[in-house]
């Protein structure tokens, strides 16, 4: 197989962009993540990537508990935010207002949607940890076009 076929084919699955985050104990961790997806609808369940040896990963195995974030399609500046090391200021979290969900994950303030998940199940493959969540919990704040991959010229994965 060509290495770089390969690449530009698995780059042209589409996909969102969401920050992901969890809390445990006093530990807060927060990162953008794109490898997410709806697994089921009774219950309801979501699947997400998380990189095995990043802090968001440590905190989701520690505390069994995530919150998605859901992105507007105007928010690529705050996805951005979320690629370094997660830092809480007060009620913020990398810059951003927060606010603590019904997990104690934080919900991001400025973003138009949210859920909540309990961890219910995982699989640990390859470089990435895939976590199966069930939906506990969900807001709608506005109504908005959501941030997908394609549009911001960035890309991971390949």
């Amino acid at each position: 197989m060509d290495p770089e076929i390969k690449k530009k084919t698995l780059r042209m699955i589409t996909y969102g962009l969401y920050i992901l985050t969890s809390k445990s104990g006093e530990k807060y961790s927060a990162g953008t993540i794109n490898w997410l997806s709806q697994a089921s609808f009774d219950p309801p369940l979501i699947m997400v990537g998380v990189k095995k040896d990043s802090g968001l990963h440590s905190t989701i195995s520690e505390s069994g508990v995530f919150a998605v974030n859901i992105l507007a399609s105007d928010q690529k500046e705050i996805a951005s935010a979320f690629f370094k090391r997660t830092t809480i200021e007060g009620d913020k979290i990398n810059g951003y207002k927060f606010k603590e969900g019904k997990t104690g994950s934080p919900i991001l303030e400025d973003l138009p949607a949210f859920f909540e998940c309990k961890v219910i199940d995982k699989v640990q493959k390859g470089d990435h940890t895939i976590f199966v969540g069930e939906v506990i919990n969900a807001g709608i704040v506005r109504e908005a076009k959501p941030l997908v991959m394609w549009d911001t010229g960035w890309f991971y994965g390949g």
